[in-house]
């Protein structure tokens, strides 16, 4: 371990002295605590936080293992960091540090986590961080590092978690990342990179989680993500994206979680998507597209969560759409203001559908056929210009019965801002107050028209036969008519008379005139 020179040992001494002469002492905290602060020595926790701080205090008790310093004005890390060397977390966010001297942490061996984010560094190189071999998390978010050199973390072996978010980062050497063969969780969002750094990838084979949106990529070659097999969570929103390549998410075997949200497609990348057979949840509003195809998550199997929110363009979602996502769960379609069009059948088929949103879009009406209403445990549909007519009688009673979300008219004028579920059937118009009458009515209805275009349809095809059957029928009617009359004419009075006296009949007499 390098040793201080005797300078180094003198001022050190003399500022721990200075510092407790001029430290006052309190019941409420310990010896050595700078005024403003809160020191515990029972669990070696500091916490000086909004004290206007511009050094590090050297009077704290040497063993304390958290120290938390955001929110002052420190300008540099000095010498005092020598005295503490079981430091364990350091919290120096939303400072003035303008550099980092070399070999600043070389005693901090015990160091895990190290949050340097809110500050005004430049520049780091790969001494910056010498002595940090047991650091797990390392926050330099929101500072103005430019470029990532060769071996910059190596030093670091057990870094798991690494944010270089909010930089100016525009350039990333491919062994920048060398070493780093535990890193899980690494934020390179919010920079200027042009395009993928897929190079500085190829050493991350650990890497679980990547952020790399707020960039300004426009378009993802092939590969863009190679070396990254086991990736699970991929966050590209507000990258820039207008064009990925067919293979540009090949080899993500293991994604689970994929955010596209704010960016410039104008067609959902389906082809791309399919090589994502394990994906689960995916976010892709906001961006330009019109529709929502049938298909359109073609191999997706396991997806389980849908996120279409603000997609400014979008106006229908058609039949098909997730006929080949049944194990979907909850879709989120939201804040679309031009999307009216719902097909029927759109969302008919989804066995595992349990959470369903639909507010703030553009949806007049909803049918009683789109979704198994009766199967889902939440509902959300506010803020939709909604036509209250008999026609939604029923999702007024579904409301009631499942306490769901209410629903407001916005038309007709006299039922504006009415919320559904106080509506009686009388108030929607309905002639008839009970679903079911209506449906037998509609039933018999439909039936009488059914039959009687039977009758017609019958007629019409034995129209030849019927004809006939008619002639004959008459003709048989007149030939009996005719023999009627013969018969009638066969026999005259006398000869009843006559027959009716062989036959034992005694005679009607008759009265003459």
């Amino acid at each position: 371990m390098p040793n201080l020179n005797f300078a180094q040992k003198l001022l050190a001494l003399h500022l721990l002295l200075l510092g407790l002469l001029i430290t006052p002492i309190s019941a409420t905290s310990a010896v050595g605590c700078p005024t403003g602060c809160v020191c515990n020595d029972e669990t070696y926790v500091v916490l000086c936080e909004r004290n206007k701080l511009d050094v590090l205090p050297i009077t704290l008790n040497p063993a304390i293992q958290r120290l938390v310093l955001r929110n002052n004005k420190i300008k540099t890390i000095d010498a005092a960091f020598q005295f503490y060397r079981d430091l364990q977390y350091v919290d120096l966010s939303n400072n003035h540090l303008v550099n980092i001297p070399t070999k600043s942490f070389v005693y901090q061996e015990k160091l895990q986590e190290l949050h340097l984010n809110k500050n005004k560094l430049s520049s780091i190189n790969n001494k910056t961080f010498q002595g940090l071999k047991s650091l797990t998390v390392l926050n330099l978010r929101e500072n103005f590092l430019e470029e990532l050199p060769k071996s910059l973390f190596s030093i670091m072996p057990k870094l798991e978690e690494l944010n270089l978010g909010q930089n100016r980062i525009s350039k990333i050497d491919p062994l920048a990342f060398d070493g780093l063969t535990a890193l899980r969780v690494l934020y390179l969002d919010d920079n200027v990179l042009s395009s993928v750094p897929t190079p500085s990838f190829s050493v991350l084979g650990s890497l679980a989680e990547l952020h790399v949106g707020l960039n300004a990529f426009s378009y993802l070659p092939d590969d863009a993500f190679k070396g990254l097999g086991k990736l699970s969570v991929l966050d590209l929103s507000s990258a820039g994206l207008s064009n990925i390549s067919s293979n540009a998410f090949r080899g993500l075997t293991g994604l689970r979680n994929l955010n596209l949200v704010d960016n410039r497609l104008e067609r959902i990348p389906t082809a791309q998507l399919s090589h994502l057979s394990r994906l689960e949840e995916l976010s892709i509003g906001q961006n330009e597209f019109a529709a929502v195809e049938k298909n359109s998550f073609k191999g997706l199997s396991n997806l389980r969560k849908l996120d279409i929110t603000g997609a400014t363009n979008l106006q229908k979602i058609e039949k098909g759409a997730f006929c080949d996502n049944l194990n979907l769960e909850f879709i989120i379609l939201a804040s679309n203001k031009k999307l009216e069009d719902l097909e029927d059948g759109a969302l008919v088929g989804l066995p595992n559908l349990k959470h369903l949103v639909l507010k703030d879009n553009s949806f007049k009406a909803f049918s009683e056929s789109m979704v198994s209403w009766n199967e889902l445990r939440s509902l959300e549909m506010t803020d939709n210009p909604i036509f209250c007519d008999c026609q939604l009688l029923w999702l007024s009673n579904l409301m009631t019965s499942k306490n769901l979300s209410n629903v407001q008219c916005s038309m007709p004028l006299a039922l504006r801002e009415r919320p559904l579920r106080t509506l009686s059937p009388d108030d929607l118009g309905c002639s008839f107050r009970d679903p079911r009458q209506q449906a037998i009515l509609v039933t018999l209805c439909v039936s009488a028209v059914i039959l009687l275009g039977g009758l017609g349809l019958f007629l019409f095809r034995y129209r030849q036969r019927v004809r006939e059957a008619l002639k004959d029928y008459k003709w048989n009617k007149r030939a009996i008519s005719r023999k009627e009359h013969e018969y009638q004419k066969t026999f005259s009075d006398d000869d009843y008379i006559v027959r009716s006296a062989q036959q034992g009949i005694k005679p009607i007499p008759v009265t003459e005139l």
